[in-house]
């Protein structure tokens, strides 16, 4: 195993990344609540991809520590700052951003966030792939950095900017993600974000939804090998907490509380997407290593 070039960069910051051989000294202190901790790095360290110069395929030693590189992305996704407001403590935000690009591209933050949530899964005393899912969508502001042509005007909600579909499971894990312009009925996304669903695991038998999703979707399930039941709202006045639905309720206040998802800023629907299965992780690990 390799490490860090300074003794200081390792009694400052923590424990590196396993592949630091040639990074810039990593002195820098834990000031940030977003911030890994040295458990939380230890479950995501291992679930990054290795360095193509590592597999032979070239290229060059990366620069910089890749636990500042996370924690970088993470001040992001927690504090909503732009890229270029960086504090000065992390790596230049072209070199975070274009990791944070390459990650995305290449699948390895999907593949993390899976890796994740079976550990969280097999914490509670499940089976590491999940049989039942819940689906549900959300519309969120648009910036003016959106493109005209990715964003839509929602007329239920009055907002004017994107949606988002998710699917997670009985513990509120994000399984699925799907972002698409405001304007696009829950209806009309189901097929794709069921077929994200599918690719997820091979023992999903039961989805659970809300009365919009009631129609053709149902169909497209059946043909998918998923049986879709539909959680109807009460017809009270008040406050009831409706069977199934509350948990991905609850993931989309999770996902909310993370300033750069509660707004889309991004100018690549993808690019939301991967912030919001960053801060699954983040929340995720926080929570298998308290």
């Amino acid at each position: 195993m390799l490490s860090c070039t300074t003794s200081n960069a390792v009694s400052v910051a923590g424990s590196c990344c396993r592949f630091s051989a040639t990074h810039q000294p990593a002195a820098r202190a834990r000031r940030y609540p977003s911030d890994t901790t040295d458990a939380q790095w230890a479950v995501i360290d291992p679930l990054l991809p290795d360095p193509g110069c590592t597999l032979g395929r070239g290229g060059r030693w990366e620069k910089h520590c890749r636990r500042l590189v996370v924690d970088a992305i993470f001040y992001v996704t927690d504090n909503g700052i732009k890229w270029r407001a960086l504090p000065a403590d992390f790596p230049p935000w072209s070199t975070v951003f274009k990791r944070f690009q390459a990650w995305a591209r290449s699948g390895a933050v999907t593949r993390v966030m899976g890796a994740v949530n079976d550990r969280v899964r097999q914490a509670a005393g499940r089976v590491a792939a999940p049989s039942a899912a819940i689906i549900d969508s959300q519309s969120i502001r648009a910036a003016e950095t959106v493109r005209r042509r990715s964003r839509g005007w929602d007329a239920g909600k009055k907002v004017n900017g994107r949606k988002r579909h998710i699917a997670v499971d009985t513990l509120g894990l994000l399984l699925a993600i799907l972002v698409t312009p405001a304007s696009t009925q829950d209806r009309a996304a189901a097929p794709r974000l069921l077929r994200l669903l599918r690719a997820t695991g091979t023992r999903l038998k039961h989805v659970w939804a809300d009365g919009g999703y009631t129609g053709h979707p149902i169909n497209d399930a059946h043909q998918l090998g998923l049986r879709m039941q539909i959680v109807q709202r009460l017809h009270t006045h008040t406050f009831t907490v409706l069977p199934r639905r509350w948990v991905v309720e609850r993931t989309l206040a999770w996902i909310t509380r993370h300033r750069r998802c509660a707004r889309d800023y991004e100018r690549h629907p993808t690019h939301h997407a991967t912030f919001v299965q960053w801060a699954m992780i983040r929340i995720h690990t926080r929570r298998l290593t308290h």
